[in-house]
């Protein structure tokens, strides 16, 4: 008898620490961590007439947040197509291409974005 409670304990115990990891790996989030696209995509309003036009002149405060948020090119992906950017009248295909009209050195060309690639 006390050798079957010992192992419901330890299974118990188990259990508890498998709900525990698979909770955290859910907190982490999609794309963006804990964030969602659509709030990273906020921060890009300066971005909103560069989105729209791809001979309009990107903003320095949109190319400082674009670069913070291209550090993650699966979250920029995202936010590039979520629903607020697209609130905002952005083109993903014009959008996609404010990382190269920043200048980065460091972008992720070739970067699979939907039906997109950036370039």
């Amino acid at each position: 008898m006390k050798a079957s409670t010992k192992i419901n304990c330890i299974m118990c115990f188990v259990a508890i620490i498998v709900i525990a990891c698979l909770a955290s790996v859910e907190g982490s989030g999609g794309p963006c961590g804990k964030s969602t696209p659509d709030n990273e995509a906020m921060k890009l309003a300066p971005c909103a007439s560069a989105a729209q036009d791809e001979k309009a002149a990107v903003p320095d405060g949109c190319c400082a947040q674009v670069k913070v948020i291209g550090q993650n090119p699966s979250c920029l992906c995202a936010v590039m197509l979520s629903n607020t950017a697209k609130s905002f009248g952005a083109d993903p295909k014009i959008a996609l291409t404010i990382p190269k009209r920043c200048n980065f050195a460091h972008r992720p060309i070739g970067y699979k974005c939907g039906p997109y690639t950036l370039p």
